[in-house]
């Protein structure tokens, strides 16, 4: 059985919904917004909430139109990375601001991140907006935390998980705890939904970590290096920083500082000799289990089996 087909219905549905919520009589606007759409994804976050609402009942218009809402705060962050990174490929594809230039895509960014807020206000759930506000304000905190730490090998893997928790996981968290809002589900039910959106998405942050030491571009849809380049700070590169002898440590915090990604090869030595593949990919899972755990307190449907599949298949991937 397809994770979809619980909701394969409704999930055409949302698709409607963005391509309606996307028009705009700024033809740049449209340009941009299908671009970025079009070049596919896997929609794990507007699922989320589907599956959520079907695990605890039905799936309501309003489900499906915050299932938009959701998506739209991801791309707006796409968007807002890809200038920031100096991204050129995304899922295969030359990502919009190179595509289109960084101002576009910023404007663009700005564009879909305010639509969704009109969009949550039309819901008329003000615990919703309120969580949603929250969570916006929670992922950008993460993408600064996550700049300042660029290039610096001193950052410390308790700043590292908050980063990930603050920028990736606490969307695919409110994704799950904003369907049980609106189902106004008990307090046991939503908490149990969002423990486990945030250890999915800690899951799945940490499987992309390893997706750029060990996957393959054509699969991944991105160039390898890409986090080197950046002077991102993986749990891969930490691991060789803890436990490397001092030469490894010493070369991967120079290469770090500068960004040097033509050192991604040696480095990609270094944490495959350091263990740093293994320790990740043992992080990876234990939050998976965790994320598994946490639907035991929701019963048993087609739904939850979806929600129980997404979790299990989050780190043994290739994109």
């Amino acid at each position: 059985m397809s994770i979809k087909d619980s909701v394969a219905t409704e999930f055409a549905r949302v698709d409607d919904v963005i391509v309606e919520l996307l028009q705009s009589d700024v033809e740049m606007v449209e340009n941009i917004g299908h671009y970025i759409i079009k070049a596919g994804g896997k929609r794990m976050r507007p699922l989320l909430v589907l599956l959520s609402a079907r695990a605890l009942g039905s799936v309501e218009d309003a489900h499906i139109r915050f299932a938009a809402v959701v998506e739209f705060i991801h791309t707006a962050t796409l968007l807002h990375d890809d200038v920031v990174d100096l991204s050129t490929l995304r899922r295969g594809l030359p990502t919009a601001n190179a595509a289109f230039g960084n101002a576009p895509s910023v404007l663009v960014g700005d564009f879909i991140y305010t639509r969704a807020f009109q969009l949550m206000v039309g819901l008329a759930n003000l615990p919703l907006l309120a969580h949603m506000a929250e969570t916006t304000n929670t992922i950008a905190a993460g993408e600064v935390m996550q700049l300042a730490h660029a290039g610096d090998p001193d950052t410390q893997a308790e700043q590292y998980q908050e980063i990930i928790r603050r920028k990736t996981a606490a969307l695919f968290a409110a994704a799950c705890h904003g369907a049980a809002l609106l189902h106004n589900a008990e307090a046991a039910k939503a908490d149990a939904l969002h423990d486990y959106g945030m250890h999915l998405g800690i899951a799945f942050q940490l499987a992309d970590d390893l997706l750029d030491y060990a996957g393959d571009p054509d699969e991944t849809g991105k160039n390898v290096g890409d986090d080197l380049n950046e002077g991102k700070i993986t749990l891969p590169l930490l691991h060789a920083l803890k436990v490397g002898d001092e030469e490894e440590r010493r070369f991967v915090a120079e290469k770090l500082r500068n960004k040097d990604g033509s050192a991604f090869e040696d480095i990609m030595s270094i944490v495959h000799r350091t263990g740093g593949i293994d320790a990740t990919r043992e992080a990876a899972v234990s939050h998976q289990q965790h994320a598994i755990d946490a639907l035991n307190n929701l019963g048993n449907n087609d739904a939850i089996l979806a929600l129980h599949t997404m979790a299990s298949q989050a780190v043994e991937r290739r994109s």
